[in-house]
């Protein structure tokens, strides 16, 4: 199986962030006497939200706290009741987009919108700010999976060496690297930086053939310097994805 960034909980942490803001920042309504004695008589009467025979008392105070908002808002103030609870307050034997009989009277003025999604609400009333929150929030580009990766830092790799594989060859044919059977070394012991071997010649002749023809000598430069910070640039970050450090160009 492929692997892909996992992403799912950083947005699920995002989004408990933004929503504890939000409640954070809202205004808080208090519940009066007054609301709670005529969400009790709904319940008494059978109306909604209580035709279901179940206690429903948490949403008969949201209903009549809504009622006391559209009793006092001002003349250019609109309203919404925003809830995905559409069987307890949705007209179910009709339009489900519209409230139940009970609470039509809600909405039944202008400036009083019933809905089951903040969106359609939003929309109605701002549509080309929602159409930029759209594509803040809702446009993603999908990461990479973990093969496309691979390939891509496996072209990254032949092209780099390729093009170091050109300059170990110019300084042959320039002769600033001497073509010998058997490397010497310096007076500290090292090998010689400005010999090497034939068979290691031979191996490295071989190499760039073979890239050559898996690669395409499209794809193998030459590069301006431009273009060769960004194939290192590249290479350095796909690298640092799959676990090496930064800058680790090595090929």
């Amino acid at each position: 199986m492929d692997y892909r960034i996992g992403k799912q909980g950083e947005y699920a942490n995002s989004y408990i962030d933004r929503i504890e803001k939000l409640l954070t920042g809202g205004a808080i309504i208090q519940t009066s006497d007054d609301v709670k004695i005529r969400a009790a008589q709904r319940a008494i009467d059978k109306l909604c939200p209580f035709h279901k025979n179940k206690n429903s008392m948490a949403d008969a105070v949201l209903l009549e706290i809504y009622r006391d908002m559209l009793a006092g808002r001002g003349d250019e103030e609109h309203l919404a009741l925003v809830t995905h609870n559409k069987h307890d307050f949705s007209d179910m034997h009709g339009d489900e987009r519209a409230p139940h009989p009970d609470i039509g009277d809600l909405f039944a003025t202008e400036g009083s919108t019933y809905a089951l999604a903040l969106g359609e609400v939003l929309n109605a009333y701002a549509p080309d700010w929602m159409e930029e929150l759209k594509w803040e929030f809702e446009y993603e580009e999908k990461p990479r999976s973990l093969s496309q990766i691979l390939e891509a830092e496996h072209m990254l790799f032949r092209q780099i060496w390729y093009n170091r594989h050109l300059n170990l060859m110019d300084r042959v044919e320039s002769g600033e690297i001497e073509i010998v059977d058997e490397l010497g070394k310096t007076e500290k012991g090292y090998y010689r930086q400005d010999q090497i071997t034939r068979g290691t010649l031979e191996t490295a002749l071989a190499a760039g053939e073979r890239t050559r023809k898996e690669i395409g000598e499209e794809n193998l430069g030459p590069w301006d310097d431009f273009e060769w910070g960004m194939l290192n640039g590249k290479l350095s970050a796909l690298r640092w994805v799959t676990g090496s450090e930064w800058d680790f160009l090595d090929t």
